[in-house]
């Protein structure tokens, strides 16, 4: 990246609100949104670099124009239940026993050892096999 793209995007943040309106309207040629400036940000950010660089490839934008065209709705790539974040403590009462279970970046901390899986914390907890993500409370039963 240039130094001059750099330090457009950085100057950004330290704009005032009007001074973001500004810029909307010299980058996009329209008036700004009425939005905060969470959004106002990252739009700007993505519009400069996109002058300075070049906007999406030709591919991107067909791809883009055929799914609005065929109003297709975009899946999700995978079914599975995204995992809680580093650090989050999980905690399970259990036949009067309250277990904690620590989100890691390798698995799952349960005393003192790692997991894989939140199932096998829980077949370990319990003896028996259970979906981990409905033991410990992040799903809820089909039934």
């Amino acid at each position: 990246m240039s130094a001059d793209v750099i330090g457009k995007v950085a100057a950004l943040p330290s704009l005032e609100n009007n001074e973001l309106k500004k810029l909307w309207r010299e980058l996009f040629d329209e008036s700004a949104p009425r939005k905060k400036r969470d959004y106002l940000i990252p739009r700007l950010a993505w519009r400069i670099q996109e002058l300075a660089y070049g906007g999406l490839s030709d591919n991107a934008q067909d791809r883009i124009n055929r799914l609005l065209r065929s109003k297709e709705q975009l899946k999700p790539s995978s079914n599975r239940l995204k995992r809680p974040a580093v650090g989050t403590k999980l905690i399970r009462e259990y036949q009067g026993v309250e277990h904690h279970v620590t989100v890691t970046r390798n698995g799952f901390e349960y005393q003192g050892r790692t997991f894989r899986s939140l199932s096998h914390i829980a077949r370990e907890i319990t003896g028996t096999r259970w979906s981990g993500p409905l033991f410990f409370g992040l799903t809820r039963s089909g039934k």
